[in-house]
């Protein structure tokens, strides 16, 4: 008897578009906390905090909070790869320093690579969030991850674009 292995990009949830900023604007809003926590956690939830220490090895952090008090959905992981107003890969399966982080809680580890494009009339953004396991796929996907990254998307346009 045979089983098949999930092949790796069934492991993946990715999205795609075109938005009306540029690769700067992009850029600051994913790599500087005064920007990240008006934007990346989808509304009615906040972010209250985040830390960035960019460079391979160094801390991607959030904590968020629901509007009834809720805490959950931050974390903390590293940077695996920046290449400035291009590309970020970050983990959550690691810490800083490349630490494992330690799931025994519950959640799951992705790694999130982002890339930005310019284009006319703004940038090409795309996302792929990559998972261990098909489990760990269908529960990213079905807490509402194109819903989810989208709306916080959405969100990161309009702070950029007031500034």
């Amino acid at each position: 008897m045979t089983t098949s292995e999930p092949t790796p990009d069934s492991l993946d949830l990715s999205f795609e578009r075109v938005v009306p900023v540029t690769p700067q604007q992009i850029w600051d809003a994913w790599t500087k906390p005064e920007h990240l926590v008006h934007w990346f956690t989808p509304k009615p939830w906040v972010t209250t905090e985040a830390e960035v220490d960019l460079r391979p090895g160094g801390i991607f952090r959030t904590e968020m909070h629901g509007p009834n008090g809720e805490q959950g959905g931050g974390g903390s992981g590293c940077y695996l790869e920046v290449v400035p107003l291009e590309r970020l890969v970050w983990t959550g399966a690691l810490g800083p320093g490349f630490r494992p982080n330690d799931f025994s809680e519950g959640g799951f580890p992705f790694t999130a690579e982002l890339t930005f494009t310019p284009v006319d009339g703004g940038t090409r953004y795309a996302a792929r969030v990559m998972h261990a396991t098909a489990a760990a796929v269908a529960e990213h996907a079905d807490m509402g991850f194109v819903e989810g990254w989208n709306a916080a998307l959405d969100q990161l346009v309009e702070h950029m674009s007031a500034q």
